[in-house]
């Protein structure tokens, strides 16, 4: 009997370790925004290098980048970020409503910033290939265009869910999580708003 028992502890391995402060999701999620931080911080550093190092002027010489679009769009991410917040903290709540609205106005505000900087793109008149500020700008703004597609998907399949009656106080992950990739695009654009048409 005692045999049998090592052997089928030998075929099975134990259960994973899980810690009680950080739960599977919150930890996954905060492991994939450090990757992201650093897969930006690249870019970044090749616009610094470009600007600090090799002094070139920003942005290249005979082409402009529209502040004030960009300046509206980042207004309008930003609002996005508070109706996440007030999505999340309805869940938290149980207003299965408020929760409902919050995710649909975060959805559709950031629909609209997606659709403005595609239509920036295309009114830009300048091409990733015309200069290194431009490969470095088209780099920048499109990786993080790329995190806010991955987002809306997020947000479309969490609405969904908030529509089908999946949330309740006590089991809404399924809001948090994705809210906190959010809050991490509002921020890592700030960050991109600032430096690439600012600065």
């Amino acid at each position: 009997m005692e045999s049998a028992t090592v052997a089928l502890e030998e075929e099975h391995p134990p259960e994973a370790n899980r810690s009680s402060r950080v739960e599977a999701q919150f930890l996954g999620m905060l492991l994939f925004i450090i990757s992201e931080v650093m897969l930006f911080g690249s870019f970044f550093t090749a616009y610094f290098f470009l600007r600090v190092v090799a002094k070139d002027p920003w942005p290249a010489p005979g082409t402009d980048i529209p502040k004030l679009v960009a300046g509206i769009n980042t207004a309008i991410l930003v609002s996005s970020s508070l109706t996440m917040h007030w999505a999340t903290i309805s869940a938290r709540n149980g207003n299965r409503r408020a929760m409902q609205a919050g995710l649909v106005t975060t959805f559709l505000l950031g629909l609209t910033f997606l659709t403005v900087q595609i239509n920036e793109y295309v009114h830009l008149g300048f091409a990733p290939h015309d200069s290194a500020q431009g490969t470095i700008f088209y780099s920048l703004t499109g990786l993080h265009g790329a995190h806010v597609f991955v987002g809306l998907n997020l947000l479309l399949y969490s609405t969904i869910r908030a529509f089908r009656g999946h949330f309740s106080p006590k089991e809404h992950r399924g809001v948090e999580v994705p809210g906190i990739y959010w809050h991490f695009v509002d921020i890592m654009w700030i960050v991109v708003y600032t430096t690439v048409y600012i600065l």
